[in-house]
């Protein structure tokens, strides 16, 4: 795999992703043709993250290149990510980076803009134009569990453990997990896992909703490679125009939903015949 430069990114700028600038935050970004690869990089702290964290993944965001269709997030080591980094919560926070104490002093509009940004870091993987996949093993704890949240399809080791951890921490759920929990698995199980902040191993994972497949740890690689592969199978343009599709689908009635159809496939037949004699 490359090295990911991105010239001609998808946000319009290029922002620095250098191999170096990430490792120096506990990221790997790799772009190998249309596959980009995410990978939180902290084994020894369990891949626990920081605001530094979630800036590194907005800029990879924004300078994705245009060829890359699915992008795998996963986790190095025996966890997908602990959750938020716990120097967080100290006064002293994480050098150069600051704490919940120096956010908690910020100005309303300085605040809001702050988890927004961070916010940016979860919110690209949705973009209709790719898919997303988490790899997820061991541990996906609160902003662990968010990240995992954020992506189209979750292939889970027979060992993974979400826990939406926020509340017990006296927080809530704000890097964009909220929503697609409750699409995901429904109000009352959403809130019975966030507001009891207990375990959800593999079994019930994939009986809700929250996992598409389990497999052995061993296996994890493997199961993500396939599914990639048949992600890549379908045409590209038509692959974007139907989740375009399913993502409007909830929020239009019936008839909205078919007028939505009509459009997307008058563009794809177009396309593909529009130049038939």
């Amino acid at each position: 795999m490359a090295e990911a430069k991105a010239p001609h990114g998808r946000g319009g700028f290029t922002e620095d992703v250098s191999a170096e600038s990430l490792a120096e935050i506990g990221l790997r970004y790799e772009v190998d043709g249309e596959i980009a690869t995410i990978t939180l990089d902290r084994p020894d702290k369990r891949n626990a993250q920081t605001f530094a964290t979630w800036s590194g993944l907005a800029r990879i965001g924004e300078s994705l290149p245009e060829q890359v269709r699915v992008v795998v997030v996963r986790g190095e080591g025996p966890s997908f990510s602990a959750g938020i980094d716990l120097r967080m919560f100290t006064p002293e926070g994480v050098p150069g980076q600051g704490s919940f104490g120096s956010v908690a002093r910020l100005g309303d509009a300085s605040f809001e803009q702050t988890v927004q940004q961070a916010q940016q870091g979860f919110l690209w993987l949705r973009r209709p134009e790719i898919v997303s996949v988490a790899a997820v093993q061991g541990h996906a704890i609160g902003a662990g569990f968010q990240l995992a949240l954020a992506c189209d399809l979750r292939i889970v080791a027979d060992d993974v453990k979400f826990c939406m951890k926020e509340p017990a921490l006296g927080l809530v759920p704000d890097l964009t997990g909220t929503k697609p929990l409750v699409e995901l698995v429904g109000l009352a199980r959403a809130t019975d896992i966030c507001l009891t902040a207990r375990i959800v191993e593999a079994d019930e994972a994939l009986r809700i909703g929250l996992a598409e497949r389990v497999v052995t740890r061993d296996g994890l690689a493997d199961a993500v490679r396939d599914k990639t592969a048949e992600l890549l199978s379908t045409n590209r343009d038509a692959a974007a125009a139907t989740k375009r599709l399913l993502q409007g689908a909830a929020g239009r009635t019936l008839e909205e939903q078919c007028a939505a159809e009509r459009a997307e496939q008058a563009m794809r037949i177009k396309a593909l015949f529009g130049g038939a004699s």
